[in-house]
């Protein structure tokens, strides 16, 4: 080999030594990240979703916040990664595109009852988290694998939420995630109805149901008056020597249904696959009389699934809304339509976003139900004998309140509480006597109720008011006696004793003077739930959203807990019935009978329950 060609094999090496490798080429083109925008937008994050809930009197604005701050914040750290990381050109548009396909992949694979909610919540929070957390931690590996690993990590976040399906929200905006693969509640009561016991046995005679449906004892939601006062015997308070017993408990289908109550009957309704269905129960056992199904399946992604009205009994006959619009009337004793309106093509408008929940109200000859529809088409009145529209009036375009009857000044008038105020009407022809302005930010779900027999309490989730009536020629003038923040129910109805308010501020049990507005105390943590009087008994007995009932003297001084256990399992927002002796209780996955201790246990407990039908 000449000189010449040694020279050129000994530069050729030099020349391969001086040049840099593959890796060390790349790590020149890459650099550090800046990684403080993204730690802030991940410390915001988590302020956003976990700091409002924990806030006493938060405003609606700043729950919206947990709910829309996090997916605001998660588009930012992507937004982030492609402008101002200082990642590579290569490294940002992989990241970007790729944590953007991966989303969309996870979107279209989710369980449709995590859609909206879920996504907002769950879906793009955990999957941006995932990819901001991975490249902060990883901002120093001079490798495009740091990219690669971020878009992995965002896989996992994105990915959880395919696992999952939500039964709704929890009162304080929680998502009820479960397994998607566990069978739901409902799935379970279904595959078991195949076993349950029928109730050819459990009904005597037509002239039994006949003389039970005659005199009912709880005719409609909130029971006489819509006010959720029982009076009968004063039972026991100390529960921890002699516990309320259990009578019966079964499983029902999803729904925010109470119960009517006549004799031996317990009517109520529930979701049924894809049946929309009327029950009756036998109040004795909980064994099913009859059911009715229309071909409906409401769902939202805040409730659930399921019907959220209660049935109305009157004459033999129960009254019935659908979550979807129909309004029907059945047979109480065999379920039979006697005829149905759809309220949807009444009203001319598709069900709310909660769906229609007005529990019907009957006066005279009229059924009465809120529908929202536009012009004159907001609260509508029924004839009882042939479904035919008998008048209509306007209203705000959505409530998830019920028409009230209340007595003021000594007449009997209809007063319908929604988003734009209250209107006071006439029964008889739907003609307004008032309408008080009251707009509001989300809905109203919460009964008026009167005291003194001129004033009016109206309680939104912003703030309780009570409204002074003076009765003029052609109805009312309202005048604003006290406006408080001191008491805001959600969808949680109050009652009021000897001049006091009892109910939830937002998740914590209160008391008000309801003479000046001002509370009393505030405590007992039981989430959204609801609340009955036991009048005779000065006694209020919550029902916890988780099931556990508690029972608090009716004690404007003080809070005071006398006892509790758990009734139920799982979310429970559905109102509670006591008919003498027995407390029915459900919500959206079991029902169940409880028999209370009262004071005279000599007494047989049939007479202590006609006793209290007859003071009702």
């Amino acid at each position: 080999m000449s000189d010449a060609e040694l020279e050129s094999i000994e530069k050729a090496a030099e020349d391969s030594a001086s040049e840099p490798s593959t890796t060390e080429r790349v790590a020149k083109e890459l650099s550090p990240l800046r990684v403080w925008p993204a730690v802030v937008l991940l410390v915001l994050m988590a302020i956003a979703r976990f700091v409002p809930p924990t806030i006493e009197d938060a405003p609606l604005i700043l729950m919206m916040v947990a709910v829309i701050g996090p997916v605001v914040l998660g588009a930012l750290i992507l937004l982030w990664w492609l402008t101002f990381s200082r990642a590579s050109l290569k490294e940002r548009l992989v990241g970007f595109f790729g944590a953007l396909l991966i989303a969309l992949g996870c979107i279209l694979s989710l369980d449709k009852t995590m859609i909206g909610p879920g996504i907002m919540m769950v879906t793009v929070p955990l999957g941006t988290a995932a990819f901001g957390i991975g490249v902060v931690l990883l901002s120093r590996w001079l490798s495009f694998n740091r990219t690669i690993v971020a878009l992995l990590l965002a896989l996992c976040g994105f990915g959880y939420s395919t696992l999952l399906r939500s039964e709704g929200m929890w009162g304080h905006f929680a998502l009820d995630l479960h397994w998607r693969w566990e069978p739901t509640a409902e799935e379970l009561m279904l595959a078991d109805r195949a076993d349950a016991p029928t109730s050819d046995a459990a009904i005597s005679s037509d002239a039994e149901m006949d003389e039970w449906l005659a005199d009912p004892q709880w005719t409609q939601f909130r029971g006489p008056g819509r006010v959720s006062q029982q009076h009968g015997p004063a039972i026991q308070t100390d529960w921890l020597t002699n516990k309320p017993e259990l009578i019966w408990k079964i499983p029902v289908g999803p729904g925010w249904s109470s119960f009517a109550v006549a004799g031996n009957l317990l009517f109520t309704q529930e979701q049924r696959g894809e049946q929309e269905t009327v029950v009756c129960y036998t109040a004795d056992e909980g064994i099913e009389v009859w059911s009715q199904e229309i071909e409906s399946r409401f769902f939202d992604p805040l409730g659930g699934p399921g019907p959220r009205a209660t049935p109305t009994l009157s004459d033999g006959s129960v009254f019935v809304q659908g979550a979807s619009g129909q309004l029907q009337r059945l047979d109480a004793k065999t379920g039979e339509s006697i005829w149905e309106v759809d309220v949807r093509e009444v009203a001319d408008r598709e069900p709310p976003v909660w769906g229609f929940s007005s529990s019907p109200l009957v006066v005279g000859s009229a059924v009465i139900v809120h529908a929202g529809g536009e012009g004159d088409k907001g609260t509508l009145a029924f004839e009882i004998e042939s479904g035919e529209l008998k008048w209509s009036t306007a209203a705000g375009d959505h409530s998830y309140s019920s028409p009230q009857l209340l007595n003021l000044f000594g007449e009997d008038y209809v007063v319908m509480f929604t988003n734009a105020g209250m209107n006071i009407l006439d029964p008889e022809s739907g003609e307004s006597r008032c309408d008080f302005e009251w707009k509001l930010e989300g809905y109203s779900a919460v009964q008026p109720q009167v005291i003194a027999g001129n004033s009016i309490v109206l309680a939104s989730q912003q703030e309780t008011r009570c409204l002074g009536l003076t009765q003029t020629a052609d109805g009312f003038e309202v005048e604003e006696r006290w406006s408080s923040r001191k008491l805001k129910p959600d969808f949680n109805d109050f009652v009021i004793h000897d001049g006091y308010a009892y109910g939830f501020d937002a998740e914590i049990f209160a008391c008000v003077d309801l003479e000046t507005g001002q509370r009393e105390w505030k405590r007992g943590r039981y989430g959204k739930g609801q609340v009955l009087m036991l009048a005779d008994s000065g006694v209020l007995l919550v029902i916890g959203e988780r099931g556990e009932l508690i029972l608090l003297v009716a004690n404007p001084s003080k809070h005071e807990e006398l006892a509790r256990f758990e009734a139920l399992e799982g979310k429970t927002w559905n109102h509670p019935v006591v008919i003498g002796e027995r407390l029915y209780v459900r919500n959206s996955q079991e029902a169940a009978c409880y028999r209370l201790p009262v004071e005279n246990e000599s007494e047989n407990p049939d007479d202590l329950a006609g006793q209290s039908a007859a003071q009702l």
